[in-house]
C-alpha cells in the first residue's frame, strides 16, 4: 500500500464528467508524476487531494487515513504540503518573516526540525526558519522583501514555507510554470536536493516534459479524467499512445 491511495475516485461537474474511475497509488519516498493535457482531470484530482473538492464518488487516503471531508489545514497538519502554480507568499514580508508565518500559524505548535518537538518558542522557530533558509540556500536572501525576488526564487521560498512543516507529502502544482529555463534548472535541482536530504514523498503535475523525466520515478498519465498508462519514465517515453496523444517529441 502507497503512502497515498487513490480508489475509484470520479467527479463531475454538472453534465461534465473531470475524473471518471481514478485509481493511483503513490509509493512512499518516491517522486510520483501526473500528466496529461488541458482538461485531463489533474488539477480537479489535486484539488481532491487537498480539500478544496469532494470527490462523488471513491475514496482518498494518505498514511491509511481519509482524507475526505477534511478542511485543508486538518490536511496540511497531517502531514501533506501543496505549492501552487503561483507562488504562495507573503509579498511585503522578508523572506525571513515569510518561513517563520507557517510556524506560528500551526495550530497545536507540533512542527519538529533536528529533534526538536513540540515548537512553541520564538528562539526555536526563528532557529528553524534559519535552518530550513540554509537548506534551501537562500539564507543570504533573509531580508530581502519577496516582491523583490525573481520567480524563481519566489518558488524556493515557497517551498521553504512548506518545507519548515516537514510535510510527508509534497504536492506540486506545475511548480516550474512562467519560469525561465534557467530557473527551471534550478527548481529541478533543489527538488532533488530535498528529495535526497528528507524523507518526503512527491506528487507532482507538471506540462514540461524536461522537469518529469529529470524527477520522476513513476508517471501517471491522464486522459479525460482516467488513467491512460502508469509506468517508468524510460517506458513512457516509449508508449505509442502516450507520445502520439500527450507527449510528441519530448525533449529531454
Amino acid at each position: 500500500m502507497g503512502i497515498l491511495e487513490i480508489k475509484n475516485v470520479g467527479k463531475r461537474f454538472g453534465g461534465l464528467q473531470a475524473l471518471g474511475d481514478v485509481n493511483l497509488s503513490v509509493a512512499e519516498n518516491t517522486v510520483h508524476a501526473i500528466i496529461g493535457p488541458n482538461g485531463a482531470g489533474k488539477s480537479t484530482l489535486l484539488n481532491c487531494l487537498v480539500g478544496k473538492l469532494i470527490p462523488d464518488t471513491g475514496s482518498v487516503t494518505f498514511q491509511g487515513q481519509s482524507l475526505l471531508g477534511r478542511k485543508p489545514y486538518e490536511i496540511n497538519q497531517m502531514g501533506v504540503s501543496r505549492v501552487f502554480q503561483t507562488p504562495e507568499i507573503f509579498s511585503d514580508l522578508t523572506v525571513f518573516e515569510n518561513v517563520m508565518i507557517p510556524c506560528f500559524a500551526h495550530r497545536d505548535g507540533a512542527y519538529k526540525l533536528n529533534g526538536i518537538n513540540p515548537v512553541r518558542s520564538q528562539n526555536d522557530i526563528k532557529e528553524m526558519a534559519e535552518a530550513i533558509l540554509n537548506d534551501v540556500n537562500m539564507i543570504d536572501k533573509r531580508n530581502m522583501v519577496a516582491s523583490s525576488m525573481s520567480r524563481g526564487d519566489k518558488r524556493r521560498l515557497e517551498m521553504a514555507m512548506c518545507l519548515v512543516q516537514e510535510p510527508k507529502l509534497l504536492l506540486l502544482d506545475e511548480p516550474t510554470a512562467g519560469m525561465a529555463r534557467a530557473d527551471t534548472n534550478n527548481t529541478i535541482d533543489l527538488l532533488k536536493e530535498i528529495k535526497e536530504k528528507r524523507d518526503i514523498t512527491m506528487a507532482i503535475i507538471e506540462h514540461d516534459m524536461h522537469v518529469v523525466f529529470s524527477l520522476a520515478e513513476r508517471i501517471t498519465v491522464l486522459a479525460q479524467g482516467t488513467p491512460l498508462v502508469e509506468d517508468t519514465p524510460e517506458n513512457i517515453k516509449g508508449h505509442p499512445k502516450v507520445r502520439e496523444a500527450y507527449l510528441g517529441e519530448a525533449q529531454v
